[in-house]
């Protein structure tokens, strides 16, 4: 036997020696029971108190008042306000548009001459009667005289008032060839220019005014719970409004809010939809401030009304609320307990709770897949839970 041989023998005796060695000197495996932690979780404590309901919608703004600028006498128009253009503002009693008046000047002058001869027949008629009055006191008149004296006087009257009337239509058909602004507002679309021949009715232009601007929000029947609104509410003039709202809307890359009044319900249900439609107005919307632009009509808002205060009143985020009607309660030993609760209302983040939990109850706000009744938690610090409700909060 060569050493070529041994070589590799003596290296399988000396690694088997070693596996031996390793073997003979290991300890034996402890056996341990497996370590179960308690899953840590979020609480919040539940501190009950009196909350403002709000009802959040949207829609569109438009105005309250809008008219169309119709001619009520036709010809050509021989001035044009330079606001008389879309996005244009006037003010009331602005001239917004003129028509040549020559014609209608030429018929005030013949309704004032028709006038004059009907005054001067008028006079000789009651000149007549007069004196046919006279002569029958001395006997002197016939019966026939004194009638055709009667009947010219009462056609001269009614010729005389019949005159008096078509110079008034004369002189106001001259004055509507110049056409004024109703109210301060301001032009949507016109459709009239410098020189056009227009027809009387024929609309020449579509103005609003901006003094009120107006919101239609359509509300869910169940939302309506919440507000202190009648189907047969409505606010007048220098009345108390039926509720507050807030209008937000992004303008010019920024986010911006108005102030406004829900002064009436249209007070029908649509069939379809179960929605009723409210209509808030915010007062003088082309005011422009520093912070916030004018409430432009056609701008879409998202609206925020103001409801009734409801007191003894939970308010939990949306994912503490198990099922429809339970939370999970940590109680004194850090188990999990099950609890049903009264919900009042459910938002898309938060839930309202009026009934089955008492002041200072851990309500449990962490996910958990399959939570058993008595299962042991750890619960986060104090000091990083936030209470559950504030006192006059905002539900929306």
């Amino acid at each position: 036997m060569n050493k070529h041989t041994l070589a590799p023998i003596a290296v399988l005796i000396v690694g088997g020696l070693l596996a031996s060695l390793v073997l003979a000197s290991k300890k034996p495996i402890e056996k341990k029971a497996p370590l179960i932690t308690a899953p840590l979780v979020r609480v919040l404590e539940a501190r009950p108190g009196t909350v403002q309901m709000h009802v959040s919608t949207h829609g569109t703004v438009v105005p309250r008042t809008e008219s169309a600028l119709i001619p009520e006498v036709a010809g050509r128009v021989v001035w044009v306000s330079p606001s008389l253009v879309s996005g244009g503002f006037f003010a009331a009693g602005d001239l917004l548009l003129e028509i040549e008046a020559l014609d209608y000047e030429l018929a005030r002058e013949q309704a004032r001459a028709r006038r004059a001869r009907a005054q001067s027949d008028l006079a000789n008629a009651r000149t007549a009667h007069g004196r046919q009055i006279d002569l029958a006191k001395q006997q002197a008149a016939s019966e026939a005289a004194r009638d055709d004296a009667i009947n010219r006087l009462r056609v001269a009257e009614a010729a005389e008032r019949e005159a008096v009337a078509a110079l008034a239509k004369a002189e106001r058909d001259l004055a509507r060839t110049k056409i004024e602004a109703p109210y301060d507002g301001r032009v949507r679309s016109e459709q009239v220019d410098l020189g056009q021949f227009v027809n009387r009715g024929a609309s020449v232009a579509t103005i609003y005014a901006v003094d009120v601007a107006e919101v239609r929000l359509p509300i869910q029947d169940e939302e309506l719970a919440f507000l202190d609104l009648s189907l047969a509410g409505t606010s007048g003039l220098g009345e108390a409004p039926l509720a507050t709202v807030r209008l937000k809307a992004r303008f010019a890359g920024r986010d911006h809010a108005w102030d406004g009044e829900v002064v009436r319900t249209e007070g029908e249900l649509d069939p379809r939809t179960r929605m009723v439609n409210v209509v808030a107005q915010v007062r003088d919307p082309y005011a422009m401030t520093d912070d916030k632009p004018p409430l432009s009509v056609g701008l879409f808002v998202e609206a925020e009304i103001s409801g009734a205060e409801v007191d003894d009143i939970v308010v939990l985020p949306r994912e503490a609320l198990r099922g429809s009607d339970q939370v999970l309660v940590v109680d004194q030993d850090d188990k999990l307990r099950f609890r049903r609760v009264d919900v009042l209302r459910v938002s898309r983040d938060e839930v309202y709770l009026r009934g089955g939990l008492a002041r200072g109850d851990r309500v449990c706000v962490s996910p958990l897949e399959t939570p058993i009744e008595g299962m042991a938690v750890r619960v986060r610090s104090e000091e990083a839970a936030v209470a559950a409700s504030v006192p006059v909060g905002a539900a929306s």
